[in-house]
């Protein structure tokens, strides 16, 4: 199962390649009881929530103490595959949902990420600052724009500007137009080869 991530990261520590591997009886395990993943999708645990959330990874290359909000992480997506890619990198992963959030941190706390804090909290309420806001088609970009804006920081650490890094699927350009100056939108089909990617893209938005 692991295969489809080496195949794009094949420089992994063997600590890593673990901790990906681990993630199938874990997620499978609580999946059975509290849904975070479709039932009909568990199988494709590894391309379509794993490999997908690591676009991120094709996308920017995390500096050491980088700090990352995950927003509406659900059971942990992108937020927990970056985490195990980035170790010196810092993530926090947040949901309104709180049964979804303890599903986030047996799973942290069970591979042994220590650079992952997950918390039953919105959007709205998150006060904290952050290199770059991620997230997994949670609700429309200008939305969600509005909510963490917020919580971009002025100090700047990485190659890119602090900013929004948003995966979406389908016609986006309604959601973009507001942007359209300074959004980047990428098609993670030029990442990865598999069918299901071919609709798939990555937007960010400096901010």
């Amino acid at each position: 199962m692991t295969d489809i991530i080496s195949k794009y990261f094949p420089h992994l520590s063997q600590k890593q390649m673990s901790q990906f591997e681990a993630l199938k009886g874990l997620y499978g395990e609580w999946n059975a009881k509290i849904n975070v993943i479709s039932r009909k999708d568990i199988d494709n645990l590894y391309l379509h929530h794993i490999l997908h959330s690591l676009a991120i990874a094709k996308f920017i290359d995390f500096k050491q103490d980088t700090n990352v909000l995950d927003f509406g992480t659900g059971g942990g997506f992108p937020g927990i595959p970056l985490a195990i890619l980035f170790p010196n990198a810092n993530f926090k992963l947040i949901d309104g949902t709180g049964k979804k959030i303890r599903v986030a941190n047996e799973v942290a706390h069970a591979i042994g990420l220590e650079n992952v804090l997950a918390q039953h909290l919105r959007g709205e309420e998150e006060k904290g600052k952050f290199d770059f806001i991620v997230s997994r088609a949670v609700m429309p970009l200008p939305d969600l724009m509005k909510i963490v804006r917020k919580n971009v920081a002025n100090d700047q650490h990485n190659a890119l500007e602090n900013g929004v890094i948003v995966l979406k699927g389908g016609d986006l350009q309604e959601e973009v137009r507001p942007y359209r100056k300074i959004a980047m939108v990428e098609e993670l089909s030029q990442w990865f080869d598999e069918e299901w990617f071919k609709t798939k893209n990555l937007i960010y938005v400096p901010v």
